[in-house]
């Protein structure tokens, strides 16, 4: 029955030793009543314990890559809204979590995260939110594209739906696993099994869960794209887009858009969407490929898609209807918009987001800039109760109002302990790590080091 089912008898069998010393010393109550009021407390106990035992998640969860709607939002409020000179409260610092970018999931009393050790044993760690200390780990493979190259490490982020989670490793070994265990219910090979073909830096998605399919993106002509049963990992769709990219850097997002719902992926040659029920191939949209990589998750509102060309600019296009498919029309792309590793996100009306100058308020549907500042530089995003986080590429962390005004931050700290990061060449590791951001915590990874902040404005 597992842990969970231990521990609920656990609560049941101290309620009824509890029920019964109730009834046994109160003989002036009626039995009913005292029974009512044991059902009662039993009920109260019984669904404490589930929430904290199981992976069932809630708004103030971060169950998966940018956030529970995977936009890079948190639906969390009363949080600070100016930090102290040294930053927020550290609860805890983890420094031995393996090697890697993967941001963490957080579900619960439990936080996920992939990391690797050596180059023959990547994995799935869980770690307790409350002091940091490992749980459990799965290995679910190698490292992908050899030894020689810097950026050969663990970095997608695992997906928690309900009491699994899904995981893809860096050489394209796809895993479900028992979220309080760490047991691998089935896995499959990108590369083996659907002809994958992933980029040079090997593949960094984070698994799609929509409902009972997982979406993932092998790459190449036979399975760009595919989507499987999420429970047995058998193959619903393939999808054999046209040209058969190679898998890009990004992950997919689910996008409402010409009047089909689809599922939008930044590949090798452009974004594109595919059909979310058969996988057809719709639309692609070539322009952010003139970037270096393709590693930019689109961004989606209004039936509009977002794109970011790395060290270049971004462009939008809107969908809408075309004969039996879908068309995207380009609406603008210019130089200047937010475009770097960290992604974007979009708050009302506004897209924020960094370039390699800083970050940059614009507006969504035409592009306009609204204002941009050095800041903090080049960084990581996410969004909660109107202020902006960034986990900058020096290392640094800094708050900023989410306004269209003008560029107005409210603190910047660096974390302590900062790691030592490779440099090959001219190419420095940098910290490419997304903050998350969950039950009134920050959550910050840079290569081995996990930090964990209190945000809330009062506790």
């Amino acid at each position: 029955m597992g842990q969970e089912s231990a521990q609920f008898r656990n609560v049941i069998s101290l309620g009824r030793s509890k029920g019964e010393e109730m009834i046994s010393s109160q003989k002036t109550l009626k039995t009913p009543v005292v029974l009512s009021l044991f059902l009662v407390c039993l009920s109260i106990s019984g669904t404490f314990i589930t929430r904290s035992a199981s992976m069932g998640t809630s708004t103030s969860d971060w169950p998966q890559w940018r956030g529970p709607e995977r936009n890079g939002v948190s639906k969390e409020s009363g949080l600070l809204k100016q930090w102290p000179a040294e930053g927020p409260k550290l609860l805890w610092q983890m420094d031995d979590i393996g090697d890697g970018y993967s941001t963490p999931s957080v579900v619960g009393n439990r936080d996920f995260l992939m990391s690797n050790r050596g180059m023959d044993n990547e994995f799935v760690l869980a770690l307790s939110t409350q002091d940091g200390k490992p749980v459990w780990t799965s290995r679910v493979g190698n490292v992908g594209n050899g030894i020689d190259f810097l950026y050969s490490k663990a970095r997608s982020t695992p997906t928690v739906d309900g009491d699994f989670i899904y995981a893809l490793g860096s050489d394209g070994d796809l895993a479900c696993l028992e979220a309080k265990s760490g047991k691998i219910r089935w896995q499959k090979s990108l590369r083996k099994e659907f002809g994958g073909k992933p980029g040079v830096w090997a593949y960094a998605e984070s698994p799609l869960v929509d409902g009972d399919v997982v979406v993932v993106t092998p790459g190449g002509a036979e399975a760009t794209m595919v989507a499987l049963n999420k429970k047995t990992g058998a193959v619903i769709w393939k999808s054999a887009v046209p040209g058969g990219d190679p898998a890009g850097y990004a992950s997919a997002i689910v996008v409402q858009g010409g009047g089909r719902k689809q599922y939008v992926q930044f590949l090798s040659k452009g974004i594109v969407g595919v059909d979310a029920k058969t996988g057809q191939f719709l639309w692609r949209y070539a322009e952010p490929v003139k970037g270096m990589a393709q590693m930019f998750t689109p961004v989606t509102g209004g039936g509009y898609v977002y794109g970011g060309a790395y060290g270049i600019g971004g462009g939008l296009v809107r969908l809408k209807p075309d004969g039996g498919g879908v068309a995207a029309e380009k609406v603008y792309f210019a130089r200047g918009l937010p475009n770097s590793i960290g992604g974007s996100v979009l708050v009302g009306d506004y897209l924020y987001g960094t370039t390699s100058a800083g970050l940059v308020a614009a507006e969504f549907t035409t592009g306009k800039v609204k204002w941009q500042s050095e800041g903090i530089g080049s960084g990581s995003l996410a969004y909660a109760d109107g202020q902006l986080y960034i986990h900058g590429e020096n290392g640094d962390v800094a708050l900023v109002e989410a306004t269209p005004e003008a560029y107005r931050e409210k603190g910047r700290f660096t974390p302590p302990a900062q790691p030592k990061r490779k440099r090959l060449g001219p190419f420095p590791e940098r910290a490419w790590t997304y903050p998350a951001i969950a039950n009134g915590r920050l959550y910050i990874r840079d290569i081995g080091t996990l930090w964990a902040f209190d945000i809330k404005a009062s506790r």
